[in-house]
């Protein structure tokens, strides 16, 4: 099937020797995965170590002089737009992977592995001191990586650069200082009018959770996850998704027992990531431009689902039956109860539980933070009392326990220093791609109340999906939507919604 768009002979022998790096990419996916859903804790000894030499391998598979070769070599032939894709890409990683010495691509996923773990157990104990050892060794490895790949501003920049190319912090100061100059006042208006409900009874009740499945099944099949053939939903610590390959892209949720929002938003969150992956052109399978093209374009997929859908009116209304179906206490509430519970405003602790309002706010806390970290002396030991200053000055809240404050993502004990910008990014763009949307399917809020979401998956496919990694993220927008990331459309959007 590739043989019909990667025409060109140099570009099917540097895919021959890509499928290597593919199969290891794969290999290792699958331990990932393994290691947040099924591995004992005891197993992180061998799984970090096995985790360490894929890496080191691939990384060799990359650098391999034939193959650097021929991805210059295909750099100067005529290409089609596939072809450009794929050799933007490995340009894009060979330059990445020559940078890191294999000593350094080994100890960082070694000591990614044993600091996942090490954070799941201080978060479990609310005890930072068993995961500050382990974020001060991330600190000096994101400070390492910026030696290594080099900048031209300030050493972020770097980080910046590998979860979404070409982003730079002088894209990102004017973002967040509009957001934070515009959000404040919007979030002070909306407590003051008291509108918009602060909390919800529906957070207390309490669920089984073998119901809560149920209905988190049931929502998947109506939005149109192919269960069983092309996806799972499993349980994990921190929600997300993982894909292995455009026909196998697997989502988790947790269940806390309590507040069943939680784990339904991060479901249909984590969908949107899903479909990104699976509606990928299936003639890019085994390439490298076979997967959604930056983090901020699939933050902007899944923020889309979870916001503009999952906190609308018309899907409080369509998953109403399958929540009274499930969940026995939904009976003593209405529609409207449901709608009001998905949209409470109120300054809170939890970034993934964090409202539409407040939101980007938590995201500029960790953008403040990852800034200090790598352009500044920050250690470990530093930062809770730095978080809970800065949240209290965002959100006038002070956490109380590690968990409610730095103990409660995993991103940096992945080792992804630089990750966080792009879930704003991705909140963002979800808005403006409701208003493109609107444009082309009028009647868009309908279909979501009646359940019909192929058209709005295919009209995902064609703006978004379909291209995979073919064309960096800013081309992609300008080509798709004829503009970039724009922060105006969110802040019309929250008032219109929020404001009226």
């Amino acid at each position: 099937m590739a043989e019909e768009i990667f025409q060109n002979e140099t570009i099917k022998q540097i895919l021959a020797h890509y499928r290597k790096i593919w199969a290891i990419g794969h290999a290792q996916s699958v331990l990932g995965w393994d290691m947040e859903v099924n591995m004992p804790k005891m197993g992180i000894t061998e799984r970090s170590t096995a985790q360490g030499e894929l890496s080191v391998l691939a990384h060799s598979f990359m650098l391999e002089p034939k193959f650097v070769e021929l991805v210059e070599k295909a750099a100067g032939e005529e290409l089609n737009d596939y072809e450009r894709g794929v050799v933007r890409v490995l340009q894009r990683e060979i330059r990445i992977a020559k940078a890191f010495p294999p000593e350094f691509v080994r100890e960082l996923s070694e000591v990614r592995s044993k600091a996942t773990m090490a954070w799941a157990e201080a978060k479990e104990k609310d005890d930072f001191k068993k995961f500050e050892p382990w974020l001060d060794k991330i600190i000096e490895l994101a400070k390492k990586a910026t030696e290594y790949l080099g900048y031209e501003e300030y050493p972020y920049d770097a980080l910046l650069d590998l979860y979404e190319e070409g982003l730079r912090t002088r894209d990102l100061e004017p973002i967040f200082e509009k957001l934070e100059k515009e959000l404040k006042p919007i979030l002070d208006r909306i407590l003051e009018e008291g509108k918009v409900p602060r909390e919800h009874p529906l957070e207390k009740e309490e669920y089984d959770v073998e119901s809560m499945k149920k209905v988190n099944l049931k929502v998947l099949e109506l939005l149109g996850y192919p269960l069983g053939t092309r996806g799972r939903l499993d349980v994990s610590p921190h929600p997300f998704t993982t894909e292995f390959g455009i026909h196998d892209v697997r989502i988790t949720t947790r269940y806390e027992g309590f507040d069943f929002r939680r784990t339904l938003l991060a479901v249909v969150h984590e969908f949107g990531h899903a479909l990104y992956e699976l509606q990928v052109d299936e003639r890019f399978m085994f390439s490298p431009i076979a997967g959604g093209v930056s983090l901020g374009i699939h933050e902007s997929q899944s923020r889309f689902w979870e916001n503009i859908i999952g906190r609308s009116r018309e899907f409080a209304g369509l998953i109403y039956p399958i929540l009274k179906e499930n969940l026995p206490f939904i009976s003593k509430y209405t529609e409207d109860d449901i709608y009001n519970y998905f949209n409470i405003v109120r300054p809170d602790f939890i970034r993934v539980e964090a409202d539409e309002v407040t939101y980007n706010l938590h995201i500029l806390l960790r953008y403040k933070l990852e800034k200090l970290m790598v352009n500044e002396e920050v250690k470990a030991k530093d930062l809770p009392e730095l978080w809970n200053d800065e949240i209290e000055r965002l959100l006038g809240i002070r956490p109380k326990n590690y968990k409610e404050g730095i103990l409660q993502d995993i991103h940096w004990a992945h080792g992804t220093v630089g990750y966080f910008p792009t879930y704003s990014l991705g909140t963002l763009l979800a808005t403006q791609i409701r208003s493109y949307i609107l444009r082309d399917i009028p009647d868009f809020y309908e279909k979501v109340a009646n359940g019909e979401f192929a058209p709005i998956r295919e009209w995902l496919r064609e703006k978004v999906h379909k291209y995979g990694s073919m064309y960096p993220p800013k081309e992609l927008l300008e080509r798709s939507f004829g503009e970039g990331i724009n922060p105006e459309y969110f802040i019309e959007y929250i008032k219109e919604k929020y404001l009226g």
